[in-house]
């Protein structure tokens, strides 16, 4: 099965994670398909705490992946922004 979950990164005490999709039977910080977004739990000032790709997430929920239960909180809390006008000409 494929599943939508956390991979840690960061140094001791500084966590960072990058939202993976990925074969379950890997391991967490092992072989993943495809990055689509991180999380920076400790996040100060102007750096940004969340970013989901939501076009490749609606992909792979759509095609079957199941987050994980972390994963499932952090998509709703993602902001769901519509693109600009820059980011599309982009």
């Amino acid at each position: 099965m494929v599943v939508i979950r956390l991979a840690r990164g960061g140094s001791k005490a500084r966590p960072f994670y990058h939202i993976v999709v990925a074969d379950k039977r890997c391991r967490r910080d092992g072989r993943f398909i495809e990055r689509i977004g991180f999380y920076n739990p400790i996040a100060r000032g102007n750096d940004v705490p969340l970013n989901i790709a939501q076009d490749r997430l609606a992909y792979w929920l759509g095609v079957g992946a199941q987050p994980s239960d972390t994963v499932q909180r952090l998509i709703k809390q993602a902001p769901k922004v519509a693109p600009t006008a820059e980011a599309a000409a982009a």
